[in-house]
């Protein structure tokens, strides 16, 4: 499994400052975007781990898990648009994923877009393996999800 990715500068936790900065990259990266109120509530939701990457004035990568127990849903990796193809995807992968492991996670489960077939390869190549499909998942365009987990041995 590789791991190596460029570092993002200036990776932190969402406040609700960033949402404005954020939404229009989730409304150009989604057919079926998150309100600004799902966003907010990541900032109070004791459960989010949220992040938010920016490159001096500039977000260019967001995304975040819930942590319940041992397990990790991943919620949202999101690199905007100009900036895709730099590996700034795995690289929010590989800290999400070290974020969650540290925090006790055994197991990291999220939803892909079957026909998100880069996303898919990035999360195959970081251990996740496919377990099954939620069919219609996506409200807007009935599209199916993939489901995807990767387990862990306790630390």
């Amino acid at each position: 499994m590789s791991r190596d990715a460029p570092p993002i500068p200036d990776l932190r936790r969402l406040t609700r400052h960033d949402i404005p900065v954020l939404m229009p990259v989730e409304r150009e990266a989604y057919p079926d975007p998150w309100t600004q109120g799902m966003f907010r509530q990541e900032t109070v939701n004791q459960s989010s781990h949220f992040y938010v990457g920016y490159e001096g004035e500039s977000l260019i990568v967001y995304g975040g898990f819930w942590l319940v127990l041992e397990e990790a849903h991943l919620t949202k990796v999101t690199v905007r648009a100009d900036r895709r193809g730099e590996g700034l995807g795995r690289a929010l992968m590989v800290f999400l994923l070290d974020e969650a492991r540290r925090l006790g996670a055994t197991t990291v489960r999220l939803e892909v877009r079957e026909s998100n077939l880069p996303a898919q390869r990035l999360y195959r190549t970081l251990g996740f393996r496919k377990v099954g499909v939620r069919k219609g998942y996506y409200t807007r365009s009935q599209e199916n999800a993939v489901v995807m987990v990767l387990d862990w041995t306790p630390l």
